[in-house]
């Protein structure tokens, strides 16, 4: 039986040295056999999609993303990924596809974004995204970079033990204004050639 698919999706609206860089760590993570296949995608339509048929008849055990992202979302250009997508809509069938296809809860859906997880909407999310995929989800509380801080993960029927505070610059948990930027010395920061999620990020 063929090895479970780990897969990474990036956002290519852009023309900008971020874009530049999602797109050369794609080819590089490929290169170095972290990854099986990349995708990069114009909308969350045509990543779930890409997600629910690349290698039709193989499991998925980890699927990377790599964009922007803010507290509670993740961004591909100008189309937002929310709680609110979880529900019937464009994205539900696609995502329904995509899940199916997941190893379980030995998944991982890994958001490799700027404050997905960061703050009060960063953790309703975390709950939100791991239930409904039946699997671990990891995601950062600070904006990332070269260094990537704030690096969490929840497994399916855990909620969040980091504080909703991590991260933040300016604002409150419920209302956050701006994160700092990721550092060495940051909680939880790992570099971005680091492949895996350690086993200290998870709850």
């Amino acid at each position: 039986m063929a090895e479970p698919l780990r897969l990474l999706v990036y956002d290519r609206t852009r023309r900008d040295p971020l874009s530049l860089a999602w797109r050369s760590g794609s080819v590089l993570y490929r290169g170095l056999g972290r990854i099986d296949a990349t995708f990069g995608a114009t909308s969350w339509v045509e990543a779930f999609e890409w997600l629910a048929n690349v290698n039709a008849g193989r499991a998925i055990a980890e699927v990377q993303y790599w964009g922007h992202g803010k507290w509670g979302e993740a961004l591909i250009g100008e189309d937002r990924l929310s709680i609110a997508s979880l529900e019937r809509g464009p994205l539900h069938a696609p995502l329904v596809q995509m899940r199916e296809r997941l190893v379980g809860p030995a998944a991982l859906w890994w958001w490799r974004t700027c404050e997905t997880f960061g703050a009060r909407a960063g953790h309703d999310f975390a709950i939100a995204w791991t239930r409904f995929l039946g699997c671990a989800s990891a995601g950062h509380t600070y904006v990332i970079g070269a260094w990537q801080s704030g690096l969490h993960s929840l497994a399916l029927g855990e909620t969040p033990t980091w504080s909703p505070h991590e991260g933040l610059e300016a604002g409150t948990p419920e209302a956050p204004e701006s994160s700092l930027m990721s550092h060495r010395t940051a909680p939880s920061t790992i570099h971005f050639l680091s492949r895996r999620v350690p086993r200290s990020a998870f709850s």
